[in-house]
């Protein structure tokens, strides 16, 4: 019995692999495999010919392989069709400022800039202002905070440094920590594709995946 395997390495006369398989015209795999069955059908022995069970089942073998083929070929398509929609969306952030998971902050006008999610409310929220060599420059006592997310800015007036400072953030709530993201703010210089995941390039962050973006401001 015939099947798309079989037809492929008859008419190759090598075994077939994930790769070739993959390359193969799906027009010239049928073409190879209706010529093989129609050789089949004229050489078959006269006191047992191929019942039409078996040529209807050699027939949906290769109607199977050829429906997979397109419905890989559409999906690939709709994937690049997404990619382009994507990037044609993301083209409005630029020169906009976004906000991501990051724990350093962002320099600006005297101020460094930063932001925080509490997973749930806290009775006491510090932020430790950190040097870029991890060193303690500043605690901002912030106090209770209710859940969700709040700005955080430090006066950069008496700072020395030449990279941007870090933060790190403290919550508790009856002596259980509560549990805190830190984000910095960052401009959109531009976006991108980068094996088919979309890109931005930030002015502080450098490129960063899309997906790493939690809000736009």
């Amino acid at each position: 019995m015939l099947s798309a395997t079989t037809a492929t390495t008859a008419a190759t006369g090598t075994a077939p692999s994930t790769g070739s398989a993959k390359a193969t015209d799906t027009a010239a795999s049928q073409d190879r495999f209706l010529k093989l069955l129609v050789a089949q059908l004229n050489n078959q022995d006269p006191m047992n010919p191929m019942d039409n069970a078996q040529m209807t089942s050699q027939m949906a073998q290769i109607n199977t392989v050829t429906g997979i083929q397109q419905v890989n070929d559409t999906l690939k398509s709709l994937t690049e069709q997404f990619a382009s929609m994507q990037m044609l969306q993301g083209s409005a952030m630029v020169g906009r400022t976004v906000l991501l998971e990051s724990s350093t902050l962002t320099r600006g006008e005297g101020v460094a800039s930063g932001a925080i999610d509490l997973a749930d409310r806290a009775d006491d929220v510090r932020i430790e202002i950190l040097s870029p060599g991890g060193q303690l420059l500043d605690t901002l006592y912030l106090g209770a905070l209710d859940a969700g997310r709040h700005s955080v800015a430090w006066d950069t007036s008496s700072y020395q440094g030449t990279g941007e400072p870090g933060f790190r953030v403290t919550a508790t709530r009856g002596g259980t920590t509560v549990e805190a993201t830190s984000l910095a703010p960052d401009r959109v210089l531009s976006v991108g594709s980068e094996n088919g995941t979309m890109t931005v390039q930030l002015q502080v962050h450098g490129a960063t995946a899309y997906k790493s973006i939690k809000a736009i401001l």
